[in-house]
């Protein structure tokens, strides 16, 4: 049998499964004659490393990835950007690739720089531009090019350009299924996978307009219809995708995380000042990243990253230069703080639901550079802040430019073939598509 993947980065089962579902035929048609639930995501919900661990069917800690960035050794401030190269587990491909099987693989993160597959790469939103050979092989580049003109790999969302950015996404939605439509129809594959970034980008620039119940909502923004207009445009390609495949194919539409309204960004770092962790030589200038303000270092204990959740690293003697809590105090330090954040409350005294975890709570033998603590701050609802300098620890809008909305625990799981009907169980984890991939492709 083979295996089509159809990712809609972000998507949310409350807009796909409830609000939006009259409204998109053919996701109707699955959830009537096929299968449909909600797919928990992986600790950190974050698009790099989720879609990984869905495709390699190993958690976090195993790829030693916790999310776009990963700290440098341990260093305070120098980090690096996850890329292709770091994903040292086999992967869908790789091993149906090893019996001869083609694949045909598309925008997944994170696929740049591209990579020698038994089949087709064109790499994912992290690729810098297309002045360069951004596809495997090198002469797929031309194919594309002869159909849309230039590939757009993403776009500026974090803008107050709206209407541009209306425009942008879904000319770039329209020119990624037009070629991996084309890929479909005139290579051969066994499996096949596109994930579209697009979604994702419009919740990040649009939530505001489209959720009744986030603070900033404008009511009557000509804006207020791009959301169901852009599920409509994946549901619309979803259709032209189910007209394709045949009996042998089983077809999965699925999302590495959802996605919520936006509370506001919390100024983790502006907090650890707060409680006496973090030390600064000299006031920092609003908005100053964390990277470039005038720390002591010597004096500090804790600092922050900002992002969908926190990283909190401690300075541990032994491990970092310079390091002042000693390792027979780190647990306790470690609790103490914990149960700081977990005290923590909103800007009006409203209890938050903060959950943070230490890595050995929630993984086993992590690799990498995990940091010391986990943050999600009030269960995700409110983005944390990495710059410093603010008047509040507690902002209205996200720090590093216009975004309305977070991620949730929960995407989409939906699965169709044509010949018969399909149940994969009430409670389904990121973790559990790889088997389902591989049990239909071997």
């Amino acid at each position: 049998m083979k295996v089509l993947v159809f990712g809609w980065d972000c998507a949310s089962p409350q807009i796909v499964f409830e609000k939006l579902k009259e409204e998109l035929p053919n996701v109707r048609k699955i959830m009537e004659e096929g299968y449909f639930n909600k797919l928990l995501s992986c600790h950190p919900p974050i698009t790099v490393p989720a879609w990984q661990v869905m495709l390699t069917g190993k958690s976090p800690a195993e790829l030693g990835i916790y999310g776009f960035r990963e700290r440098v050794g341990y260093s305070y401030t120098e980090f690096s950007i996850v890329t292709s190269g770091d994903i040292k587990e086999k992967r869908v491909w790789d091993i149906i690739g090893e019996k001869g099987k083609k694949s045909i693989l598309s925008g997944i993160p994170p696929t740049y720089p591209p990579f020698p597959v038994n089949g087709y790469l064109i790499p994912c939103f992290i690729t810098p531009d297309s002045n360069r050979d951004y596809t495997y092989p090198t002469d797929l580049k031309k194919e594309i090019e002869g159909l849309v003109g230039d590939y757009p790999f993403d776009v500026k969302f974090r803008t107050d350009e709206k209407e541009k950015l209306k425009r942008d996404v879904f000319d770039m939605t329209e020119k990624h299924f037009k070629v991996f439509e084309y890929l479909l129809r005139n290579k051969e594959w066994d499996f096949a996978m596109h994930v579209e970034i697009g979604l994702d980008r419009v919740h990040h620039g649009f939530w505001r307009y489209f959720d009744p119940e986030h603070h900033l909502h404008e009511p009557d923004s000509p804006f207020k219809d791009v959301i169901p207009e852009y599920y409509k445009l994946l549901d619309k390609w979803l259709g032209r995708i189910i007209q394709l495949i045949d009996e042998e194919t089983l077809l999965l539409v699925v999302s590495d995380h959802g996605a919520k309204r936006m509370k506001g960004a919390f100024c983790v770092n502006q907090w650890l000042e707060k409680i006496g962790y973090l030390k600064f030589k000299e006031k920092p200038k609003k908005g100053e990243r964390i990277q470039e303000a005038k720390i002591n270092w010597k004096k500090t204990k804790a600092w922050g990253w900002g992002g969908y959740y926190s990283r909190i690293f401690l300075k541990v003697k032994g491990r970092e230069r310079g390091g002042i809590i000693k390792e027979k105090n780190l647990r306790k330090e470690i609790e103490k703080l914990k149960k700081r954040i977990v005290d923590l409350r909103g800007p009006d005294g409203e209890r938050w639901d903060n959950r943070v975890y230490t890595p050995d709570e929630l993984y086993e033998n992590p690799k990498g550079n995990p940091s010391d603590l986990i943050v999600y701050w009030d269960n995700l609802s409110w983005r944390a802040a990495g710059t410093v300098g603010h008047d509040t620890m507690y902002l209205k809008e996200n720090d590093t430019g216009p975004d309305d909305g977070v991620h949730d625990w929960y995407g989409i799981f939906m699965a169709y073939n044509k010949k018969e009907k399909l149940n994969f169980g009430k409670n389904l984890e990121l973790k559990d598509v790889f088997d389902i991939i591989m049990e239909h492709l071997r």
